[in-house]
C-alpha cells in the first residue's frame, strides 16, 4: 500500500533558566515530526518517539504504513544528541505531539509505539498522564509536569523495548572501572575484555556480583554528581553546568555468554557491533554527558523516567512483541515490564528470528506490523 511521508513541526514557548539544546530561537522548542499517511483513512494513529529521536526511517515504521496504519514518528528537541537530554522535557515534546495529533490532525484514538528505549519515554509519558507527579527534575529544576495536562493514550506497545535508560545502562557499565579518574585502570577480575578476565560460562553468583558491583558504579558516578551541583549552587552559580565522560558502558555478561538472560542472539555481538569496541567508543552510551543529564537520563536511583517505576503506575491495553534475536533487549526486559505493569490489560507475542532492528528481515517486520494492526482493530 502506497503512503504519503509528510514532515511538520510542532512549535511551542517553553521559558527556561539555560538553554540545553543548539541554535534555535531562546524560548520556543521545536519538535519535528513525520506523518506516514496511507491511502486508508482511519481515526487512530500509532506515534512513535525516542529520547533521542532518529528512527522515523526504521524498517518497522515504514512497513506500519505500508500496511495502512496511520503513523507519526516524533523527534524530541534532542533529536541525535543526548549530551545534555532531560527525560521531563522530552516527554513534554512527545506531549506536544500527541495534543496535536488528536487537535489539529484530528485522530480520536492515539497509541504511543514505544520502541526501543522510546518504550521507557512512552511508559513515562503515560505514566505523568494518568498520574501525574513530577514537579522538578532530579537535580531539582522546576519543571512541572503536572500542570502540563497531558493527554493520556488509547494503549502503550512495547516493540522491542529495553528497561529504560537508567537501568539499562547501569546492565551495561563497566564494574571493571573502580575510579573514575582512571577509567583505564581497571580491575582483571571483571573485565570482561581483558585477556585475563573472567571467561564464559559464568556462574550465577559471578552475575550477582556483577550485577551488584555495576549498581555501585553507578552511585558512585551519582554521588559525585549530586556533589558537583551542589558546589555550584553554593559558589552562587545555581544554572552552570559541567560536562564529563564516561568510560566503559557496554560490558554486561550477556554479550560475552548467550547463556545469560538467553535468546537466539549471536555471541560477543551488540546491536552497535563488537562491545568489547563499543565499551569505550564514542556511540557508547552515556558517554559525553552533564550534570543534570545523568541524573534524569542514567541514576540508578534518581530517573523518574525508570521503565519498571513509570508501568506500574498505568493503568491502559499494552502490547509486548519481543524479537527472540534481539541483540539490544534479551528476554528479561520485557518479562519485567510485564510484570511491573500489572494493572495493564496485556497481550504479549515472540517473533522467532528476529533481530532488533529488523534489519534484512523484511518479512519479521511485516509479522509485527500485521501484530499491531491486528491489536489496533481490537481495541477499537
Amino acid at each position: 500500500m502506497k503512503y504519503d511521508r509528510i514532515p511538520y513541526l510542532v512549535v511551542y514557548g517553553e521559558q527556561s533558566a539555560f538553554k540545553d539544546t543548539y541554535a534555535g530561537e531562546i524560548g520556543k522548542v521545536v519538535v519535528e515530526n513525520f506523518l506516514l499517511r496511507p491511502e486508508v483513512e482511519s481515526d487512530a494513529v500509532v506515534i512513535f518517539s525516542h529520547p533521542i529521536g532518529g528512527g522515523g526511517w526504521l524498517p518497522l515504521v515504514g512497513t506500519m504504513a505500508k500496511n495502512g496504519i496511520h503513523t507519526i514518528y516524533c523527534n524530541p528537541r534532542y533529536r541525535g544528541n543526548d549530551t545534555a537530554l532531560i527525560m521531563e522535557r522530552a516527554a513534554m515534546d512527545l506531549a506536544a505531539c500527541v495534543r496535536d495529533a488528536r487537535e489539529r490532525l484530528g485522530y480520536k484514538r492515539v497509541y504511543l509505539g514505544g520502541w526501543s528505549g522510546g518504550g521507557s519515554l512512552s511508559l513515562f509519558y503515560q505514566a505523568e498522564a494518568q498520574d501525574p507527579q513530577v514537579t522538578h527534575t532530579p537535580a531539582g529544576d522546576p519543571y512541572d509536569l503536572t500542570a502540563a495536562d497531558f493527554i493520556p493514550a488509547d494503549g502503550v506497545m512495547l516493540l522491542a523495548a529495553h528497561l529504560s535508560r537508567n537501568l539499562t545502562l547501569t546492565e551495561w557499565l563497566d564494574p571493571s572501572i573502580e575510579d573514575e579518574n582512571q577509567p583505564w585502570d581497571r580491575n582483571p577480575d571483571w573485565n570482561l575484555y581483558a585477556d585475563n578476565g573472567p571467561k564464559p560460562p559464568f556462574s550465577e553468583a559471578f552475575v550477582a556480583e556483577f550485577r551488584e558491583r555495576q549498581i555501585a558504579r553507578n552511585r558512585r558516578i551519582t554521588k559525585w554528581v549530586k556533589q558537583q551541583l551542589a558546589e555550584l549552587k553554593e559558589q552562587g552559580l545555581p544554572n552552570h553546568e559541567r560536562c564529563f565522560v564516561v568510560q566503559g558502558t557496554m560490558a554486561d555478561p550477556r554479550w560475552v555468554d548467550p547463556a545469560v538472560d538467553p535468546n537466539d542472539r549471536q555471541p560477543n555481538h551488540c546491536m552497535l557491533g563488537d562491545p568489547a569496541v563499543v565499551n569505550d567508543g564514542p556511540v557508547g552510551l552515556a558517554r559525553f554527558t552533564t550534570l543534570r543529564s545523568w541524573l534524569s537520563q542514567w541514576s540508578y536511583d534518581d530517573s523518574n523516567a525508570d521503565g519498571l517505576k513509570c508501568a506500574a503506575r498505568i493503568d491502559c491495553p499494552m502490547l509486548v512483541i519481543e524479537n527472540s534475536a534481539d541483540d539490544a533487549c534479551t528476554p528479561s526486559h520485557a518479562a519485567r515490564l510485564m510484570a511491573a505493569a500489572e494493572k495493564c490489560d496485556k497481550e504479549f507475542h515472540l517473533i522467532e528470528g528476529a533481530n532488533h532492528y529488523y534489519f534484512g528481515q523484511p518479512e519479521l517486520a511485516q509479522q509485527a506490523a500485521d501484530l499491531v494492526k491486528d491489536w489496533i482493530a481490537r481495541q477499537a
